[in-house]
């Protein structure tokens, strides 16, 4: 047998047994509970895979999957260049996928969704509910039939894994991203009784609330585009210089406390948002420490300054500056110290050679830090939600349209397609800056220059503005540290550990042990969901790089456009569009904990594709070629030659992606459910109830928690090293095994 029947054998095995075998619908109790096998199956309707369905006739409508599924069998021991077994090929899997996905969403709960289809057919007199493991499993094997016909087209040099792995990122991304924007657009443009209207849709977005200018000329509110906006350039400018300054200060000064500037940089990301809100609260809130010690030594009275623009601003400033300094530390250490220096030899002082040499080359850095510090702000939702006061903001508007007594979505849809608006124009605009300039200044050439040491009146402004920037982040962590072992902050200051049992306790019932806290189911869930999507969401992203570097195909830059979409896409508009997406068949998956995992794999993928993209480029396309000289196939090849030389961007993917399920909240919020709730929920719950002492003790565990994730990933991968050194030192090996 060929090796093109053995793969068809194979994908043809997968869908039948997923119409022969298996539910054909969700079960209700979820999708990883198996009671359903001891509980009528396979006769009972509700666990019935598809064939017993059609034999007590019931979903008539799904008789063509079962001849879509006959038809390859007419391509079985025929060679795979026969015109005839790739055309079955094709018509079987890609008319049987649209079929399966045409069906779905042609009928749904109420029957026929769409009022011309019942039109043109009658009424249906039977209805059906969202897909399940049969359908998943019947609509995967018939894609990868699809692309078996496609590769023994010739498509990508014929090669069936490359081909597949393109179309099954291509679906996913269609699925998981492009469908939800899709489902935003048009759910602002439809009426409450869901009639297409592009006047309803002006008439929600055009209004006073979103683009009001009255505090141009008075005391009172803008609207909250132009607030989000206002806050989100100040945040980006201002994380973009701050991470400069640091990053600077890190690479470019003897400063003596450099690896405690790293370790308090980096605190900032595995903490919840919104925690950093709540230690100003308690610090400068005005039953604050500080506030109260200003009002006792100078009799300055206290105030609400830090609920508004103020607050919200320092807030994010101390939450996402360390995303621009991991950002810019890379680009300051890349700038060549020869450059500089032939600056120098041609007689530029330190001033003009940082001034038009060095900084000119981070141009590409300082213009992605912004953008991070500009995207995050406009996503954030914790920490407006903390200290915004009366000061209201896209994200914040976002989830009351949907969770107030409003209930609006088809408002939650204009406001989130404006955040998006000004997210992409932030991408345009940056893209405009950059221009087709050469920004390389790391070559594969030897580099043993030493780095000009900065202007000395710079330095001390970098130390002025870094030191006490550093000392009150440690203020404001040993605040939250502190916070979790009082009593009732800024009250009673009594130390207790009521917090922590209150969210940990742990007793010892009659069957063993109990976990009583609070926190534990949110803990828990966190937890799994976190470690569920991070390999996958590594996984997806390393297989779009490898496809990004070595492969070349038709549309590869619109293939790589939609891999990186999701990260223009700010969490908030995320939450909603999976809302309005998942909430109706045919996939229903809102209140599942399969949302969350979707969510978290398409909202850090682009962060997997970026790192497996920077480091396989740095690996010998002539190793993957040798390979393949060799005899091993593509999968051969990645399993065994490109995954172990690209160590550190999986460990990168990894920890990134689980770092960030631990701490999402602008996205989650809207698809946590009483069943799978997250940690960052139900902190933000407390929060809103005034539990301070909780909700600290909690973050406060979040902390360590992350904090071991990033202490192994930065032992097991260590620093990166550019060359620029005295020599090799012998017997040491860096994680690629080479002399370092």
């Amino acid at each position: 047998m060929t090796g093109l029947n053995r793969t068809v054998l194979g994908w043809l095995a997968l869908a039948s047994a997923g119409f022969l075998l298996l539910p054909w619908y969700a079960i209700e109790d979820g999708f990883w509970r198996f009671g359903w096998l001891l509980d009528g199956w396979p006769l009972d309707p509700d666990y019935a895979p598809a064939i017993m369905l059609l034999l007590q006739g019931e979903k008539p409508w799904l008789w063509p999957v079962a001849g879509f599924l006959l038809l390859p069998l007419v391509a079985l021991g025929r060679p795979r260049t026969a015109p005839l077994a790739q055309g079955v090929l094709l018509a079987a899997g890609g008319l049987g996928v649209a079929y399966i996905l045409g069906q779905g969403f042609a009928i749904g709960i109420p029957g026929w969704t769409f009022a011309s289809l019942e039109a043109a057919f009658g009424p249906l007199g039977d209805r059906q509910f969202g897909m399940g493991y049969g359908a998943l499993l019947t609509a995967t094997g018939l894609f990868f039939l699809f692309t078996l016909g496609c590769a023994a087209r010739g498509a990508v040099n014929g090669d069936g894994f490359v081909v597949g792995s393109i179309g099954l990122i291509v679906m996913v991304v269609a699925l998981f991203i492009f469908f939800p924007v899709a489902r935003i657009l048009v759910s602002a443009l439809q009426t409450n009784e869901g009639a297409l209207s592009l006047t309803v849709f002006l008439d929600k977005l055009l209004v006073g609330k979103i683009w009001g200018l009255d505090c141009v000329y008075s005391h009172r509110a803008c609207g909250v585009a132009w607030n989000s906006f206002a806050l989100a350039v100040a945040v980006g400018a201002g994380t973009t210089l701050l991470g400069l300054a640091f990053a600077l200060v890190v690479t470019r000064t003897g400063f003596p406390a450099k690896r405690l500037f790293r370790g308090l940089t980096v605190l900032p990301i595995i903490t919840p948002p919104f925690v950093i809100g709540l230690a100003l609260i308690l610090l400068f809130g005005q039953s604050g420490a500080v506030t109260s010690l200003l009002e006792w030594a100078f009799g300055i009275p206290a105030s609400r300054w830090l609920y508004g623009f103020t607050g919200v601003w320092l807030a994010q400033m101390l939450a996402f500056t360390p995303i621009a300094f991991l950002v810019l530390i890379g680009v300051v250490e890349g700038v060549s110290p020869s450059v500089e220096e032939a600056a120098q030899t041609l007689r530029a002082d330190a001033w003009t050679t940082l001034r038009t040499v060095s900084l000119p080359l981070m141009r590409p850095g300082l213009a992605n830090a912004f953008l991070l510090g500009f995207i995050e702000s406009m996503a954030d939702f914790g920490n407006p939600m903390v200290l915004g006061g009366n000061f209201s903001v896209l994200s914040t508007e976002i989830f009351f349209a949907i969770v107030g007594a409003q209930y609006d979505q088809g408002r939650a849809a204009v406001l989130a397609l404006v955040l998006l608006f000004f997210t992409l124009l932030a991408f345009w605009a940056q893209r405009r800056w950059l221009g087709r300039r050469s920004y390389t200044s790391v070559t594969g050439k030897g580099d043993a220059g030493v780095p000009v040491a900065l202007p000395r009146r710079f330095s001390g402004l970098l130390f002025a503005v870094t030191v006490p920037w550093a000392l009150m982040t440690a203020v404001i962590y040993s605040t939250i540290l502190f916070g979790g072992f009082v009593n009732l902050w800024g009250l009673d200051h009594t130390l207790t550990l009521r917090h922590y049992v209150d969210a940990f306790g742990v007793t010892v019932g009659d069957h063993g042990l109990v976990w009583s806290g609070g926190a534990w189911n949110s803990f828990f869930t966190t937890i799994a969901i976190s470690t569920i999507s991070a390999p996958l969401t590594a996984a997806i992203g390393l297989l779009t790089a490898y496809l990004l570097v070595r492969q070349r195909f038709l549309g590869k830059q619109a293939f790589e456009f939609g891999t990186m979409l999701s990260f223009a896409i700010p969490g908030t508009v995320i939450g909603v569009s999976y809302v309005l997406a998942f909430n109706v068949p045919p996939l229903e998956l809102t209140g599942t904990g399969i949302i969350l995992v979707i969510s978290f794999i398409f909202r850090n993928m682009p962060v997997g594709v970026r790192a497996g993209v920077a480091a396989m480029s740095q690996l010998d396309s002539s190793l993957d070629e040798a390979s393949l000289t060799l005899g091993a196939n593509s999968w051969q090849t990645i399993r065994r030659v490109v995954l172990p030389l690209l160590r550190p961007a999986i460990l990168a993917a990894l920890v990134y992606s689980f770092v960030r399920a631990m701490t999402a909240i602008s996205a989650v919020i809207f698809l946590v459910s009483a069943e799978y709730d997250m940690a960052t929920a139900y902190i933000l719950g407390r929060v809103e109830n005034n539990d301070y002492g909780l909700s600290i003790a909690y973050s406060s565990v979040l902390i360590l928690v992350m904090f071991a994730a990033i202490s192994v990933f930065q032992l097991m991968v260590g620093e990166r090293r550019l060359g620029r050194r005295s020599g090799p030192q012998a017997g040491k090996l860096d994680l690629g095994g080479q002399p370092a």
